[in-house]
């Protein structure tokens, strides 16, 4: 693990502005926080259940999932995290992890210790309510998940799913024409949106089938935003980004 304290922490200044205007003084004091770099490979767990960490992870490359498992061993995926998220960045107020996070892709992950967190939000006094705003952003995302899991259709469900990705990466600069990174197999999105994985595998050539995604290996284009926003129901308002002068 190699300490590098100032390109990785651009992402994390990205999302934070993405949902609360920093000042300069804040960004600058964010791109000197300490952070571990880790390389991990595909289904490695970052923190499980049960686990106290002294640390919080920050996603740099790669796609990450918080999930849970049952007693018969089936996996919910609650929540996908994208470069510039900090998925258990609740720890750091609650010592116990509910839930496990582990890597989908392969990715860089970041590590921030706890304390220098806690050092960084007395001496910045608004970063805390920017790291609080981070994890109440999170609770909105679980919430629409509930509801697109619960009561829409697999087709919908996964042109809702779609729409969120790329809005979650377009706010970091993550996304090119209409077009981004979407390395997350069939079987993980059956996990994550309650079908089976030949249930998905049908719902992308649907979704293909009426020009609304266009998938080649792992890179997804979308050629119709409005239509696949009306396909998936999606308005933005849940991921509660800030809308700058001159967007």
């Amino acid at each position: 693990m190699a300490l590098m304290p100032h390109q990785p922490n651009d992402l994390m200044i990205r999302k934070l502005d993405s949902i609360f205007p920093l000042s300069d003084e804040e960004r600058g004091a964010l791109q000197q926080l300490p952070i571990l770099l880790k390389g991990l490979k595909a289904d490695q767990e970052i923190v499980g259940i049960g686990e106290r960490p002294a640390q919080s992870c920050l996603i740099l490359e790669g796609f990450t999932c918080a999930y849970k498992l049952s007693h018969l061993g089936k996996r919910q995926i609650m929540a996908l995290h994208v470069p510039g998220d900090m998925p258990d960045l609740q720890s750091l107020h609650l010592a116990v992890m509910d839930m496990s996070i582990a890597s989908i892709s392969s990715c860089t992950v970041g590590f921030i210790q706890h304390e220098d967190l806690r050092r960084l939000c007395e001496q910045y006094p608004r970063l805390t309510a920017a790291f609080w705003r981070e994890t109440l952003v999170d609770a909105s995302i679980y919430r629409e998940w509930l509801l697109n899991v619960g009561q829409r259709s697999a087709y919908t469900r996964m042109a809702h799913l779609v729409c969120e990705i790329l809005i979650r990466l377009k706010a970091v600069g993550l996304v090119e024409k209409w077009s981004f990174q979407w390395p997350i197999t069939q079987e993980k999105l059956a996990d994550a949106l309650g079908i089976t994985a030949v249930h998905v595998s049908r719902t992308l050539q649907a979704l293909r089938a009426d020009g609304l995604i266009r998938i080649e290996k792992t890179q997804v284009s979308v050629p119709d935003w409005e239509r696949l926003k009306e396909a998936g129901e999606f308005d933005p308002l849940y991921l509660h980004l800030q809308v700058r002068k001159g967007a």
